[in-house]
């Protein structure tokens, strides 16, 4: 399998009246399927948790008890594996009343185009572990939306790292810029770091700061700056494939900083934690992530990934796949940045 990637999806919150879970009447359950007084408490603390206010005794709120039921089910499918110390755990999280479509559909938007194999000298002396939170060259955890952006954001996350490790203070630069702009990438609807990076490099076009042109979740009109507005703008790129060669690629994160990856996450829909280990089974890429680290001094070694889902999602916000056997499938841009000012 090469390369992998992540689909995004999109929380259905819709706004009602209260979420009132006790004393229902006969006539407010009189149609709706039937389930456990269990499935039931679950489903309204889900709701709780997560604000959705959809109406009761309602089609909507129907088909959403039983993409919550398949949630369940899922989870208890995921968590059966033999389960090795601090392997990953599945369960309810703020994707568990969608369908599998949806969370595809919403959220795992990325594409991974083709790319030459890794053909450079592997670097020796590699730290057991790594991290470039401790660095000081990455912002927190964002929170992508309802919007198939993971592909921009990966990009924009790997340069402005780049920039700080540079020496400049870390800034946040402009993910909307590149969702509206970027040609050949579809926006919300989903793109290609590849393609991302291709347009960056061609035009030289200069990412400006996040609060010049802020996130919306949404796919806009294309807002142009003139060559003197000031920006950061990419010198050059590289994109290889990674697959069996996880070793290389530690030497890669290590030299160049965070890189921008495609993953098979097909099965975070369910992600609680822990370190994956299986059950990345759509044999393609469809998400697009930042790879920040590795650990390889436990007893199961793993990489760190930075998402955009949120700080409730996974580790705080973080992924961790085993290391060996290219698990999740990873594919990645090393990154070369020069600074405009």
């Amino acid at each position: 399998m090469r390369g992998g990637g992540w689909f995004l999806v999109a929380a259905v919150s819709l706004v009602f009246p209260p979420l009132r879970c006790q004393n229902r009447s006969r006539e407010e359950t009189r149609t709706e399927f039937p389930r456990s007084a269990a499935a039931e408490a679950d489903f309204c603390s889900f709701r709780e948790k997560f604000h959705r206010n959809y109406e009761l005794n309602t089609e909507e709120f129907n088909r959403r008890h039983l993409y919550f039921q398949d949630a369940i089910k899922r989870a208890a499918y995921l968590n059966s594996f033999p389960a090795a110390p601090h392997s990953a755990k599945y369960g309810i999280n703020q994707f568990s009343d969608l369908s599998l479509n949806e969370f595809r559909d919403l959220y795992l938007r990325a594409s991974a185009d083709k790319a030459p194999p890794y053909s450079g000298e592997k670097r020796e002396g590699l730290p057991a572990k790594f991290d470039w939170r401790d660095e000081g060259v990455l912002a927190p955890v964002q929170n992508q939306q309802a919007c198939g952006s993971c592909w921009a954001f990966s990009v924009v996350e790997a340069i402005q790292a780049a920039h700080a490790r540079a020496g400049s203070p870390l800034e946040q630069l402009s993910v909307q810029q590149v969702l509206d702009c970027s040609f050949r990438n579809q926006g919300c609807s989903g793109g290609s770091t590849v393609w991302a990076l291709s347009w960056l490099n061609q035009t030289r076009v200069k990412l400006v700061p996040q609060s010049e042109y802020p996130y919306k979740a949404k796919t806009g009109i294309c807002h142009f700056f003139s060559q003197s507005h000031g920006g950061v703008a990419l010198k050059d790129f590289a994109a290889h494939d990674f697959s069996g060669q996880e070793e290389a690629m530690m030497g890669q994160l290590v030299s160049c900083g965070p890189l921008a990856v495609t993953v098979d996450a097909i099965s975070w829909q369910d992600y609680l934690g822990g370190i994956i280990q299986h059950h990345c089974s759509s044999q393609h890429a469809n998400h697009a992530i930042l790879l920040i680290g590795y650990d390889t001094t436990g007893d199961i070694p793993y990489w760190i990934l930075q998402n955009t889902w949120g700080t409730k999602w996974g580790n705080e916000g973080y992924a961790y796949v085993k290391i060996g056997g290219n698990i999740c499938g990873k594919y990645d841009p090393c990154w070369f940045i020069y600074m405009y000012f």
